[in-house]
């Protein structure tokens, strides 16, 4: 009894332990990021609004640490109406259904297409990790509705915080299964440590200028 009390403590610790390093990395680089973009920021917000009528941002509702929903931004790559453009391609309809991507997607504006292809849209969820909604490396962000996929895995999917890059990121992203996104998902958050975080920071800048896998 005593040795489990003892264990339960030194797993209890280990977790917070690796929690405070993880917010350290995320500080020490998502705020002085922020600030080194901060004139592209300003350049591909305007370009988002001079493309297209509609916001700048898009807020998608997604899943966060112990399942908290909550709103990760990004930069608008669709038109506003694009459930009506869907609408005329039920074929594209199921795919996106099934796969919750889609390769040549109808909805996605010029601009969007540009910024999609090199992650750019993606930028404005520094916000999130300085507000501890997600974290710089992790799992990718999901729906409520894309829980159920993961299964067995789901509970331990939500034990952490999501990424704005993580294995997926750098595997090939939507060129990949959906059962290897669960997969690397899961790879990750077994074999967590400050080092992979940082490898995958690393492999994160030429996966992102190949633009393999992104639309």
């Amino acid at each position: 009894m005593e040795a489990n009390t003892a264990n339960n403590e030194q797993q209890m610790a280990a977790t917070r332990y690796n929690r405070a390093l993880k917010l350290a990395l995320d500080y020490m680089l998502a705020l002085p990021g922020l600030l080194l973009i901060a004139p592209l920021f300003i350049f591909l917000a305007i370009m988002v609004k001079l493309d297209s009528p509609g916001p700048v941002f898009h807020r998608r509702r997604v899943l966060g640490l112990d399942g908290r929903v909550f709103d990760a931004f990004k930069f608008r790559t669709m038109y506003v109406n694009g459930d009506e453009i869907l609408a005329r391609y039920p074929k594209l309809r199921r795919e996106l259904n099934k796969n919750y991507k889609l390769k040549c997607d109808p909805r996605v504006t010029p601009v969007g297409k540009f910024l999609r292809k090199f992650s750019l849209d993606e930028l404005p969820q520094l916000l999130n990790v300085l507000a501890r909604d997600m974290s710089l490396i992790g799992p990718r962000i999901i729906a409520p509705d894309e829980l159920n996929k993961y299964g067995q895995y789901g509970n331990s999917l939500m034990m952490v915080m999501p990424g704005l890059t993580g294995l997926w990121q750098v595997s090939g992203r939507s060129d990949t299964t959906y059962d290897e996104r669960v997969a690397l998902d899961m790879q990750y958050i077994t074999e967590w440590s400050v080092w992979l975080d940082i490898k995958i920071l690393l492999r994160t800048i030429p996966a992102v200028l190949k633009g393999d896998g992104a639309y």
